[in-house]
């Protein structure tokens, strides 16, 4: 299963992803894409709408490539295209700031439709124990 945990810079995704591998590691195995650590691995920091839906790209590349159980994904995704890329089977958008650090990306920020989580607070710990329960009973409900 893919989980995009998506939100404005500083909003607390990295964290929550954290805490929610953790949480997700104690039944089955998981991948973490953490945004900032692939763009360094790419050693590409171009946040332009191209660098953007590259970026994209290549996140859904490397879930592709995963053979674990789950893969938890946390970068800003400002633009649908992004999202629809990365193909998420579960969308948490971390709406805990209305203005990031970078205006260049609030403006570009599109959020999402209808995400499965709309987290307001900073609590990873109960937020991931949510999640992840969401997780088990959507995977359990599967079979």
């Amino acid at each position: 299963m893919r989980i995009l945990i998506m939100g404005l810079p500083g909003s607390g995704k990295t964290t929550l992803a954290k805490e929610l591998v953790r949480c997700l590691q104690t039944s089955d195995s998981v991948d973490w894409l953490n945004a900032d650590a692939v763009r360094r691995t790419a050693g590409d920091w171009d946040f332009s709408r191209v660098g953007r839906l590259r970026q994209g790209r290549r996140m859904a590349e490397l879930a592709d490539q995963s053979t674990a159980n789950h893969v938890v994904a946390d970068f800003v995704t400002p633009l649908p295209e992004m999202r629809e890329a990365f193909r998420a089977d579960l969308v948490v958008w971390v709406d805990t700031l209305e203005r990031s650090r970078f205006p260049d990306t609030d403006e570009m920020f599109f959020p999402p439709a209808d995400p499965d989580f709309r987290i307001q607070e900073q609590d990873a710990a109960k937020w991931a124990s949510r999640i992840a329960e969401a997780i088990r009973m959507k995977v359990g409900n599967s079979h």
